[in-house]
């Protein structure tokens, strides 16, 4: 069982993190060896990286904050290629990979890159209204949600549904499969039902988005391996 909203000490942080530089272990195992969610840990691993054991502190928001032309420059040195997301993110103190990545999304999709949270845009998207929706779309939410290292804000902002909506369907999935992801309210309805050939289908898309997930841990990790060894 994964618990959430937990507080964890910077000494505890760097034990995690000891095992798995040490023994190789992956977040995923991590997680589900210590009940976190291997995003949380992914998110340490990467602020541990770019900024030592003050990452590991009590966060601290001056470490999101970037202004537009900042974003710009990272994101057209990204582009110019040469250099990868982590190495990127490392170099210019950013927490997390995959912020660049959303940065560069935005970019090439002509969209303005704007100062970090001017208006609070996180809070923003955790206040979008829920929405209906099929069993297709949050099939493809759940799928989504998993290939980006459990972004949850991102996938609401992608499919524009609620936040809660979004940690909801991951959390029914990861606890009771595709079955989780029917709406079965308003018992009076026809619920919508996957044949069992449709749910071995649907389980194999959500099963390959966590095998894809996983092997970017494995790739980056022997990217670093290499790194130390030169």
């Amino acid at each position: 069982m994964i618990v959430s909203r937990r507080k964890y000490s910077k000494e505890f942080k760097l034990k995690v993190l000891a095992e798995h530089e040490e023994k190789g272990l992956s977040f995923w195992k991590l997680g589900k060896n210590y009940g976190i969610e291997a995003s949380i840990i992914r998110r340490w691993w990467h602020a541990f990286d770019a900024y030592g054991e003050k990452g590991l502190e009590k966060h601290n928001s001056d470490l999101c904050n970037f202004s537009a032309e900042f974003k710009e420059m990272v994101v057209k040195e990204y582009l110019d290629g040469g250099i990868s997301q982590q190495s990127l993110a490392k170099k210019h103190g950013i927490l997390a990979p995959s912020t660049i990545g959303c940065w560069v999304k935005a970019y090439n999709n002509h969209e303005e890159l704007t100062e970090s949270r001017p208006k609070g845009e996180y809070l923003m998207i955790k206040e979008n209204k829920s929405r209906k929706t099929t069993l297709e779309e949050r099939l493809a939410i759940v799928e989504h949600c998993t290939a980006n290292n459990n972004n949850y804000a991102l996938t609401a902002k992608e499919y524009h549904c609620s936040y809660e909506q979004v940690y909801s369907w991951v959390k029914k999935y990861e606890t009771k499969g595709v079955e989780g992801l029917y709406d079965r309210r308003g018992r009076s309805k026809p619920i919508e039902e996957l044949t069992e050939l449709e749910k071995l289908k649907a389980e194999n898309r959500l099963l390959k988005a966590q095998a894809k997930q996983q092997q970017m841990e494995i790739d980056f990790l022997k990217k670093l391996n290499a790194v130390e060894r030169r």
